[in-house]
């Protein structure tokens, strides 16, 4: 069995008020943010190849920036779609060119460069027993449903939240007929492969990640990002 990550770095980044870079190609001391998350399934023994989903306009500066980090697992670069389930799709169909059917993927937003090896690593291991893991932590604040006369709806007990983020693991070849499905049905709409697999009654099983997992979508997630990269830095020249 094959160990591949699908990183999917196909949107505009409108919410980052930028216009000229899509945020994945935003840059933080001279790197670019997706080979920061490149870097992570890079240097994991357990991963075996690397797909990326890219804007078409960009897969040529992808690539460039590919060989001048000197990633080297990286099978192919593709052009995303409409929607991050139309991307997710054509890299899974990219997928099936280089890997095994029963290949684990690994679905992993490229704006998430923070993701530690140990959660790949328990990913993998949960997928490769029970055929999927997703990603969770928990819930750090309350949580309530929204009513439509804009008063709070019903308070969830925050206890028993959880909230999933990447990587999202499961078999290439259930993952791709899930989404084999949806185009027949003329779904478009889910918001990630976790609320597909759960709208087909896929039992899911969960592993922990951790918080500082974050998706880089506004000017304050960058911050964040960046005074994270910074802590780390600083840890390894002072031993904090």
């Amino acid at each position: 069995m094959k160990n591949c990550a699908l990183i999917f770095a196909g949107g505009t980044g409108t919410r980052m008020k930028n216009t000229s870079v899509p945020k994945q190609f935003l840059e933080l001391y001279g790197k670019p943010i997706i080979i920061y998350t490149l870097e992570k399934f890079e240097n994991h023994e357990e991963i075996d190849g690397i797909i990326v989903v890219c804007l078409e306009a960009w897969i040529t500066r992808m690539w460039k920036y590919i060989r001048k980090f000197g990633i080297t697992k990286v099978k192919a670069v593709v052009p995303g779609g409409a929607s991050g389930q139309d991307s997710i799709r054509n890299g899974l169909v990219a997928a099936t060119q280089y890997f095994p059917q029963d290949s684990l993927m690994l679905i992993h937003d490229g704006v998430r460069p923070l993701v530690a090896p140990e959660t790949i690593s328990r990913a993998i291991a949960c997928a490769d027993k029970h055929g999927n893991a997703i990603t969770v932590v928990p819930a750090t604040e309350t949580i309530f449903l929204d009513s439509t006369d804009g008063m709070v709806g019903t308070i969830l007990d925050r206890r028993q939240c959880e909230m999933a983020r990447a990587p999202q693991c499961f078999l290439l070849m259930d993952l791709l007929n899930l989404h084999q499905r949806a185009a027949l049905e003329g779904r478009n709409d889910f918001i990630d492969s976790a609320s597909m697999a759960r709208h087909y009654d896929m039992p899911l099983y969960t592993v922990q990640g951790q918080t500082e997992n974050i998706k880089i979508t506004t000017p304050v997630d960058f911050y964040i990002f960046r005074a994270i990269v910074d802590a780390g830095e600083s840890r390894k020249i002072f031993g904090l």
